[in-house]
C-alpha cells in the first residue's frame, strides 16, 4: 500500500486546530493576527470552515497532514524552514507562541496559559487507520483478502484455520492493537514451531491471539506460554504425535493474574473467564496454524480431551498458605510466570469426610494411583489441583506443600505383587521380576501441586500427564512473563 501524498509548506508558520476545542476557539483571533502579519497556514481537523478569520486554511479532515506532522495536541503551532521543523508548541502559552512565531504581544486579553485538546489523529481507531493508510503497520505477514460477498468467518473455516469454533478475523487494525500489548519486535523469532518447525515470530503469535479472542494485555502471557511450549524439554511434537490424551495445560502465577483478571477461584478450570479461555486457545491455534499440528494428521490422539481447545488457569496465591507452583521451577515469588504441563483431562478427588491431613493424604494417594492405569508405576507425572477446603485441612495442621508431597510420594509406593501381569484379574502390568519389590507411582519430582478453586466444596482434581515413567515424554517448563 502506497502512502498518500501530503503537501506541507516548506517555510513559514503552520497551525493545526479543530473547532471542537475550546482552546482552538480561544486562539482564533491570534491565528488571524499571525495570518495577516507574517503568513500562516492553518490545517483544520474537523471543520474546513474554521477558523473563519483565517483565509489560508486547509481541510485536513482526512488527518493526513496531522499524521505526517505527528500532531498530538491541538492547537499546535509549528515553524518550518527549508522543509525542516525548527520550533513547535501546543495548547495556548503566550510566551511559547511568541517564541515560535517571533511576534510579540500576542493574545491581549487572553489568559496566559490554557491547555489544548487531544488531536483527532490520535483517537482510538483513527491512529491505526492512518498507520495502515501510510503503510506504517510494521506487519510482514501475508495479507489475505476476502471477496466482497464472502463471509469472513466461513472463509476462515474453509481454509482450516480454526479449532472448530469461530475465530476473530485478524484485520490489520486488530493486529496493530494486539501488538501494542508488548514492547517486543514483531519480527522477533521465538523459535521453530512444531511439528513443521516453522519459524514463529511475535507477529504470528499476535495473529493467533487475535483469532483466539485475546485482549492486547494478554499477549505477554501468550508469548511466555509459547516460549515454554517451544522448549525442547516440553517435547511439543511428541505431545501432538502421541496417541495419549494430552495437550498443553497453562498455569499462571504472579501479579499478571490480577492485572488481566484471570480466574483462580470458582470454576477456575471451566468456562466463563475471557483471559483463561483465550490465552490457552491462542497457544493451541499457534500450534495448529503455524506448526501444522492438526487432528488426524500429526495430532494422533486416540481420544484427545476437551482441554485441547483451551486449558489455562491461574493459581490462587492470595488464598494459599503454600508457595506458588512457579517457585518450584526457580521463579521468585511475586514474578509473573507461566508453567506448561502436558496434561490429560481432569480426574476428580472427592473427599468430604476427611478432617485430618493423614486421612486426606491417604485419600488423595489412592486417587493418584488410578491415573494412567492402576497396574503401571512409574506411570506418568501428575498435577494435583487442591481446592481451598482441602488446602485448609493441611494448613490448619501446619502441613507445608513439601510435606504433603513427601507424604504422597511415600503413600504411592506400590508392592510389585499388585503390579505383575494378571494381578487383580488384569493382564496389563509387569513381568515376574517385580514380585517382592515396590515401585512408586511417580518418578522423583514428578508430582506437582497447585491451589485453585471455589471456597465451597471438598473437590480437588488430578491432571495426569504424558511424562515420566521411564519412557519418552514431556517435562513441565516455566517461563517468566516479559512486557
Amino acid at each position: 500500500m502506497s502512502a498518500p501524498e501530503v503537501t506541507v509548506p516548506a517555510d513559514g508558520l503552520i497551525a493545526v486546530v479543530k473547532r471542537d476545542c475550546p482552546t482552538c476557539e480561544l486562539t482564533a483571533s491570534v491565528l488571524a493576527r499571525l495570518s495577516g502579519a507574517i503568513g500562516l497556514t492553518v490545517f483544520t481537523q474537523d471543520d474546513p470552515g474554521f477558523p473563519e478569520a483565517v483565509a489560508a486554511r486547509v481541510d485536513d479532515t482526512a488527518l493526513n497532514v496531522s499524521h505526517t506532522l505527528g500532531i498530538e495536541i491541538v492547537p499546535t503551532l509549528i515553524r518550518r524552514v527549508a522543509g525542516q521543523e525548527t520550533a513547535r508548541t501546543y495548547g495556548w502559552d503566550r510566551a511559547e507562541w511568541e517564541r515560535v512565531s517571533g511576534v510579540p504581544g500576542l493574545g491581549e486579553g487572553l489568559p496566559a496559559v490554557r491547555p489544548g485538546c487531544g488531536a483527532l489523529n490520535q483517537e482510538p481507531g483513527a491512529l491505526e487507520d492512518l498507520r495502515i493508510r501510510f503503510g506504517q503497520t510494521g506487519l510482514t505477514a501475508r495479507s489475505v483478502d476476502f471477496g466482497d460477498d464472502e463471509d469472513e468467518i466461513e472463509a476462515i473455516y474453509e481454509r482450516g484455520w480454526t479449532d472448530g469454533l469461530p475465530v476473530v478475523p485478524p484485520t490489520r487494525k486488530r493486529m496493530m492493537r494486539m501488538l501494542a500489548g508488548t514492547t517486543r519486535d514483531p519480527k522477533e523469532v521465538l523459535g521453530l514451531c512444531p511439528p513443521n518447525l516453522a519459524p514463529l515470530t511475535v507477529e504470528k503469535v499476535a495473529i493467533n491471539a487475535v483469532m483466539a479472542g485475546c485482549k492486547p494485555e494478554y499477549l505477554p502471557v501468550v508469548l511466555a506460554a509459547v516460549e515454554a511450549v517451544l522448549d525442547p524439554a516440553f517435547t511439543m511434537h511428541g505431545v501432538l504425535a502421541t496417541t495419549m490424551f494430552v495437550g498443553p495445560v497453562l498455569i499462571v502465577n504472579g501479579p499478571i493474574r490480577r492485572q488481566i483478571s484471570m480466574n483462580s477461584r470458582g470454576n477456575a478450570l471451566g468456562q466463563g473467564n475471557r483471559a483463561n479461555a483465550t490465552i490457552g486457545r491462542a497457544v493451541q491455534l499457534i500450534i495448529r496454524n503455524v506448526g501444522g499440528g492438526r487432528p488426524q494428521e500429526v495430532d494422533r490422539a486416540t481420544l484427545g480431551n476437551p482441554g485441547k481447545y483451551t486449558y489455562c488457569f491461574a493459581e490462587d496465591e492470595e488464598g494459599s498458605s503454600w508457595e506458588p507452583l512457579s517457585t518450584d521451577f526457580g521463579v521468585a515469588r511475586g514474578v509473573s510466570a507461566v508453567t506448561v504441563f502436558a496434561g490429560f483431562g481432569l480426574q476428580g478427588i472427592v473427599d468430604q469426610k476427611s478432617r485430618t491431613p493423614e486421612s486426606l493424604a491417604h485419600s488423595m494417594a489412592e486417587s493418584l494411583k488410578a491415573i494412567h492405569n492402576v497396574k503401571l508405576a512409574p506411570a506418568c507425572d501428575a498435577l494435583m489441583v487442591v481446592c481451598p477446603e482441602h488446602e485448609r485441612t493441611f494448613r490448619t495442621a501446619g502441613w507445608s506443600k513439601a510435606r504433603l508431597l513427601e507424604e504422597l510420594h511415600r503413600l504411592c509406593e506400590i508392592p510389585g505383587d499388585q503390579l505383575v501381569r494378571g494381578a487383580k484379574g488384569i493382564d496389563e502390568g509387569y513381568g515376574p521380576s517385580v514380585i517382592g519389590t515396590t515401585r512408586n507411582k511417580f518418578r522423583p519430582g514428578g508430582l506437582f501441586i497447585v491451589r485453585a478453586g471455589g471456597g465451597a466444596g471438598m473437590f480437588s482434581g488430578i491432571i495426569g500427564g504424558w511424562s515420566g515413567g521411564g519412557f519418552a515424554g514431556s517435562i513441565p517448563v516455566t517461563r517468566e512473563v516479559k512486557s
